[in-house]
């Protein structure tokens, strides 16, 4: 495994671009998919994209990944507050992850306040907009995928 990076997208992401641009701004999914991946191969890392409308589709992935990424990015969306499941997969692969979110959810409607990932991820990036995206990126290289590489070079 080298330095790979999986970045989800959970529901309704899909729709950036258009969906409330107030709130999310106008670039698109693919446009952020590929700024991403570009991102994290400037700074020497792999990262593959996934998103999906459906719980179940993404608990799949995450259980997928198991081996093959060194670091989760997670903007769970609307799953954030809901899904146990997205949760106990996490765990359940003992990959670090990172939460992340486009906008600020604690200054949004209060149901939106409560994350069930927030207590497991090793961080949470929220209200930079798709700037949060490179932030991100830029902590899983620097900080996750960084130590494995120096964990793995002390224990040689």
């Amino acid at each position: 495994m080298g330095n790979s990076i999986l970045l989800i997208n959970g529901p309704n992401l899909n729709l950036l671009g258009t969906r409330e641009p107030h709130i999310y701004g106008h670039t698109t999914l693919k446009d952020l998919e590929t700024s991403s991946i570009e991102h994290a191969k400037s700074l020497g890392a792999e990262m593959q994209v996934f998103q999906s409308n459906h719980e179940g589709a993404i608990i799949d992935r995450i259980q997928a990944a198991r081996g093959s990424v060194d670091v989760i990015i997670i903007n769970p969306a609307a799953y954030t507050h809901t899904s146990v499941g997205i949760r106990d997969a996490l765990a359940g692969v003992d990959i670090p992850f990172i939460e992340l979110h486009i906008s600020n959810t604690h200054a949004r409607e209060k149901f939106r306040h409560h994350s069930y990932l927030s207590d497991k991820a090793v961080a949470v990036i929220m209200g930079f907009g798709v700037h949060g995206y490179g932030y991100a990126i830029d902590h899983a290289v620097k900080n996750i995928v960084a130590k494995k590489g120096n964990t793995a070079s002390t224990e040689n």
